[in-house]
């Protein structure tokens, strides 16, 4: 089992829940893959890091992690991007949603990125467990009816920018429509 363990870069501190719920990934042996940025990821390359963890890869866009706590090997993602570009960092956080089996996100409620994360692995049929760390609680994604639910505890001026940075709207639009497609072919399948 490989874990996708991501967050807000405006996060400063890990909750107790959050510490707690990467103590049971680490007990069970799961590999994690988590990404080289500030914030949520480099608090939890902390705490890995302080559990003396080595089965962790950290995965960065471009030739240089921003942060690599624990010297773990490095999964290099190359892009064509400009540097520096949401779309450069985006493509480590597509290529980690690619070979993860689930993943374990820390979302501050605004962070596109963190968002983004969790319809890459729902449109890759896989789930996420998402902290909202306003709430304090753990939401499970694993259906575009719970990722609405996710988006409940949004501002509204939080998903204009959502829609704005990372097409929101437009993607949840194509999950329903991949979904419907789906169900179509497989009552086209169960009627022969």
């Amino acid at each position: 089992m490989r874990v996708f363990i991501a967050g807000s870069m405006n996060i400063k501190h890990l909750d107790p829940k959050v510490k707690e719920r990467i103590d049971n990934i680490v007990a069970q042996d799961f590999e994690i893959v988590v990404g080289d940025a500030g914030g949520a990821d480099t608090l939890v390359q902390w705490h890995l890091f302080n559990h003396g963890t080595t089965r962790t890869t950290v995965f960065c866009s471009g030739e240089q992690p921003r942060n690599n706590v624990g010297h773990w090997p490095v999964q290099y993602v190359e892009t064509n991007h400009s540097k520096g570009s949401r779309a450069f960092f985006t493509a480590k956080d597509i290529r980690m949603a690619e070979v993860a089996d689930i993943g374990l996100m820390i979302w501050d409620t605004r962070s596109t990125g963190t968002l983004s994360n969790v319809i890459e692995l729902l449109a890759r049929k896989k789930k996420s467990v998402v902290f909202v760390n306003k709430a304090k609680v753990f939401k499970n994604i694993g259906t575009i009816e719970q990722l609405e639910e996710l988006l409940s505890y949004m501002s509204e001026y939080a998903k204009k920018k959502a829609d704005e940075k990372i097409r929101l709207f437009d993607r949840i639009n194509e999950l329903k429509h991949e979904q419907m497609q789906i169900y179509v072919c497989n009552r086209q399948h169960s009627d022969e």
